[in-house]
């Protein structure tokens, strides 16, 4: 049986937004010396020059899964003041700030750094250079310069971080379809559901453990209702989350008359928000199949739709290995498709 007993290892609530400032380490200062040693009277400028400061740079780590644990607040390292016989000050060492693959960073406004690949590397403010010590000013014209430089003071920014889910699937659908209790069951994720419309509010991610030691992580994307892309309710913050999704999970309501429209509506949702949305890849999942009315319910939506549909209670955990073994079916196809066109599929 390839389905390992799904239980989620881990889950994290996603924090979309963070404004940090960060502060490159200050430049150290010049030295200011004279060489001396018995018998040498004059033995000329010797002050080394101040190391540079610390660049601060956010690094993409696929360990990180949210904004949650970045600061507010990142001062770089300072370099060091130049001592004595030449000696130069060290250079701060740089600080890494990790944050999600994924992570866009703006100022302004402006996008400046998109970090999608393990390992990428962004400077958010450079350190200030060092400061010239007495022995640079040294001159057939002046012999004896008493002259050093400060260190200059590291780049100031505001930046704003900005991280769009990356989860290979994503569960669409209305409120009450029971897209929470469906993350619960395949994984064990506890979101905290309420009776009214909006449920989980953060993008709560799942993530399905088989037995081959494969990962998928699949994410309740809240908040959908019709008009979402016209920005009511929470619309928008989150169709920008489901633009990463590399394939789409339907949830409908089979008990509710006519669940066919459910589907069509929230296609359009998706079409509205960006064109070929609606068209990844996906499964329709038909929850409540433990409901009488969901039973007469089913035949007709698959006589209306061409796309998969899967039965399943949420609630009773009925029939959730057949969509855990579609779910990894769609999965392999996205890493063969990837690998094919010479891209990295996102592991988690």
């Amino acid at each position: 049986e390839m389905v390992q007993n799904p239980s989620l290892l881990q889950t994290r609530c996603f924090v979309d937004h963070r404004k940090v400032r960060v502060i490159g380490g200050q430049g150290g200062g010049g030295g200011h010396s004279f060489h001396s040693e018995p018998r040498k009277q004059f033995g000329g400028p010797d002050g080394g020059n101040g190391g540079d400061g610390g660049h601060v740079i956010f690094k993409a780590d696929q360990q990180i899964r949210s904004l949650s644990s970045v600061l507010p607040f990142y001062q770089g390292f300072h370099g060091q003041r130049g001592g004595s016989k030449n000696c130069y000050g060290a250079n701060g060492a740089y600080m890494y700030i990790k944050v999600p693959v994924g992570t866009l960073v703006k100022e302004d406004g402006k996008i400046v750094a998109d970090l999608t690949r393990h390992g990428e590397e962004y400077v958010a403010a450079y350190g200030g250079a060092g400061g010239k010590g007495n022995r640079f000013f040294l001159s057939n014209d002046n012999r004896a310069p008493t002259l050093f430089t400060p260190g200059e003071p590291g780049q100031e920014r505001v930046l704003h971080l900005e991280l769009k889910t990356t989860a290979h699937a994503g569960l669409v659908g209305f409120p009450n379809t029971g897209k929470s209790s469906l993350l619960r069951a395949i994984s064990n994720a506890k979101p905290a559901v309420a009776a009214y419309p909006f449920t989980t509010l953060n993008p709560h991610v799942g993530i399905v453990h088989y037995q081959d030691y494969e990962q998928i992580a699949v994410a309740d994307i809240p908040g959908l209702i019709r008009g979402a892309h016209q920005n009511r309710g929470l619309g928008m913050a989150f169709l920008r989350h489901i633009e990463r999704c590399r394939f789409l999970l339907y949830v409908v309501d089979l008990s509710v008359s006519q669940p066919w429209i459910q589907l069509q509506d929230l296609k359009y949702e998706l079409e509205q928000y960006k064109k070929g949305l609606s068209k990844r890849p996906c499964v329709v999942i038909g929850n409540k199949i433990d409901l009488a009315q969901s039973r007469i319910n089913l035949p007709l939506l698959k006589e209306q739709i061409d796309d998969r549909v899967i039965a399943l209670s949420a609630l009773m955990g009925n029939n959730l290995e057949e969509l855990l073994l579609h779910l990894r079916e769609l999965y392999d196809s996205y890493v063969k498709t990837e690998q094919s066109r010479g891209q990295i599929p996102v592991k988690w």
